[in-house]
């Protein structure tokens, strides 16, 4: 398994990590954190500074094995949600990494880390969007059972009109989810697209998880009841591969264009 040890980047030019040229092979230092699946992969690409001057055009990206001196796993993160997926800190003291593990010409890296996000946005987005149908189709069902006054409570216009929302929102985040696929098969520039289908597909994902939890009323709370974890899941969509916030700074950036 490969993983990329590039998460949750607000500023992916402020590296922390660098790689030093010692000439046959680079000596790579520091910590990564937040890596999906950094407990079960085999190999890691890993962006590191090599010349701090030249800012992002002195970033590289490096392909790293498990189990070389120096590098250590830490322990699994205890997250709110996803906690199906392992997340876990990777931590690099004086790794030797051979010149010909370093991907594409030197200073590539930041290019290669951005074309990754961008399109790990619209992954990102899927996800949520999936937690979301998800979490409409159980509340659905449960608001066509549960009765409340003599009848199923669907007909009930609170409970109604708060479908109607979800449905519309998903509905409206399904089409920006293709639009951008579309785009990006298409080899266009994703990174405004990419940007406004994951920033709306996980507010929908948030939005629609409380609201089923609000509708399975008290069952909605207990683990029995899947909502509450969905509700969990969806939290984490809002924040990697790039936080709400800096989806926003990326798409008002390429509108002011």
């Amino acid at each position: 398994m490969l993983c990329l040890s590039l998460k949750q980047v607000s500023d992916a030019t402020s590296q922390k990590t660098t790689a030093e040229d010692k000439g046959d092979y680079y000596l790579l230092n520091g910590i990564k954190n937040w890596i999906t699946n950094g407990g079960t992969a085999s190999y890691y690409i890993v962006i590191a500074q090599t010349d701090p001057e030249k800012k992002h055009k002195g970033i590289n990206a490096f392909i790293v094995e498990r189990g070389w001196e120096g590098f250590e796993i830490g322990p699994k993160e205890d997250k709110l949600g996803i906690r199906g997926s392992d997340t876990h800190s990777l931590m690099f003291n004086n790794v030797k990494v051979p010149k010909e593990n370093r991907i594409g010409e030197d200073g590539f890296g930041f290019n290669f880390a951005m074309a990754v996000l961008n399109g790990g946005r619209i992954g990102i987005a899927s996800q949520a969007l999936g937690i979301a149908s998800g979490a409409y189709e159980l509340a659905l069902k449960y608001a066509k059972t549960r009765k409340a006054f003599k009848t199923e409570i669907i007909h009930h216009q609170a409970i109604a009109f708060k479908l109607a929302d979800m449905a519309t929102q998903i509905t409206a985040a399904r089409m920006l989810c293709y639009k951008a696929a579309v785009e990006k098969d298409a080899g266009k520039d994703i990174s405004e697209i990419g940007a406004m289908a994951k920033l709306y597909s996980s507010q929908v994902a948030m939005d629609t998880t409380i609201e089923a939890v609000q509708i399975h009323g008290g069952y909605g709370y207990v683990k029995e009841y899947h909502v509450e974890r969905m509700m969990r899941d969806a939290k984490i969509t809002q924040i990697y591969e790039g936080t709400s916030e800096i989806q926003r700074i990326v798409i008002s950036r390429s509108i002011a264009k």
